[in-house]
């Protein structure tokens, strides 16, 4: 794998050049030359792409994380939208768009998330009504990645009324396609993100993803692989703020020594940096036990994605606290990340969602034994 940290820093100069909250194309195009988008689909245009190892994908979002964390979502959005089409699209449509999306050409986005479903996914009222040899899709999106910039979308919509999860299917929608509008939003997070609005749009039966019916597997095939490396972003950021806490109070004095002096502060600092330590082994074991395909994976990459996100919005608090006013100032390493930190902790499942994922097996495993 490429050394992230001199690729960060020629990632820099173009995640600054276009404004927060706005798809930066030369990013992308940047990620794509230095040869991590080829890294996250595991291949090339020759021999073909596949989903590249969870534990490598955790690896590389950690040190984008630590160093450049624009260039770090934006990698990761192209992953999350496009991995649906990779794994479960019809050969010619991974033909068309996945080449584009790896060379940074094409922007995906993953569109699951509605006005009244976020958490209970089970309950998406996005409709695909049969016609001819296709689909028309109605309704809304909302807190979709990269819209409604994108060029593509992995979209999940309900086909079988009072069917939960078992109705829903996902297809893959290309932004041309009529009927299909959309609106941006503006998030404390500085990440591209908007509204999707549906109005007849027309999609073919070959741009199914996986089986009618069958989408809510392939949302959590994405979503299982993902949240190991939202865990590693978490990470990394946490661990960008310990380096910069760290390098704070070992040259900051107050009352004629250095603020590492103080047991008050450097107890906090050894505290969150082993809960980080913690953090980043479950991240591993998570995205390990994804590659090897153990039963257990949703459980696992729950446990990763609740204590990375969790203890990583720490970090950052106790770095902000021993750096004091100077860190809240606008353009400060440390205002960023307070900024960046809060969403990992909503999206992908909420960390509500992830400990009733876990409560769930633990309960599974105690009735199996009786």
């Amino acid at each position: 794998m490429p050394e992230i940290e001199e690729i960060a820093v020629k990632l820099v100069p173009l995640a600054k050049a276009v404004q927060e909250g706005r798809v930066n194309r030369p990013l992308l195009a940047g990620l794509a030359e230095c040869g991590l988008l080829a890294e996250l689909f595991g291949g090339n245009a020759e021999d073909g792409y596949r989903p590249g190892s969870a534990l490598d994908l955790c690896l590389l979002r950690e040190g984008l994380a630590r160093h450049c964390t624009e260039a770090e979502t934006a990698l990761a959005l192209q992953g999350l939208g496009a991995y649906p089409i990779l794994t479960a699209g019809h050969a010619s449509v991974v033909a068309e768009w996945i080449p584009q999306v790896a060379a940074g050409v094409a922007v995906a986005g993953f569109a699951l998330t509605e006005p009244e479903a976020g958490s209970d996914v089970a309950s998406l009222a996005l409709s695909a009504t049969p016609d001819g040899d296709g689909y028309r899709l109605d309704g809304e999106k909302v807190y979709i990645s990269n819209a409604p910039d994108a060029d593509v979308y992995s979209v999940f919509a309900r086909t079988t009324e009072d069917a939960g999860a078992r109705g829903i299917t996902a297809f893959c929608v290309p932004r041309s396609a009529r009927g299909l509008s959309g609106s941006r939003l503006s998030l404390l997070a500085p990440h591209p993100i908007g509204r999707l609005r549906f109005d007849g749009v027309f999609v073919p039966r070959e741009n199914v993803l996986g089986e009618v019916d069958g989408g809510m597997r392939v949302a959590m095939t994405t979503l299982n692989r993902f949240r190991p490396s939202v865990g590693a972003f978490a990470v990394g950021m946490g661990q960008a703020a310990l380096d910069a806490a760290v390098t704070h109070v070992s040259t900051r004095k107050a009352f004629g020594k250095p603020l590492r002096e103080f047991q008050g502060v450097s107890h906090q600092l050894a505290d969150v940096a082993t809960q980080l330590q913690a953090a980043r082994l479950l991240v591993h074991q998570a995205a390990t036990a994804y590659d090897s395909g153990a039963p257990d994976v949703a459980s696992a990459a729950a446990m990763a994605k609740l204590f990375a996100t969790e203890t990583a919005q720490r970090v950052v608090d106790v770095a902000i606290q021993v750096h004091g006013a100077r860190a809240l100032e606008q353009g400060h390493i440390l205002e960023h990340l307070y900024r960046e930190v809060r969403a990992p902790r909503i999206y992908e499942g909420a960390s509500e969602v992830q400990r009733e994922i876990i409560a769930r097996r633990l309960f599974r495993d105690q009735d199996t034994r009786r």
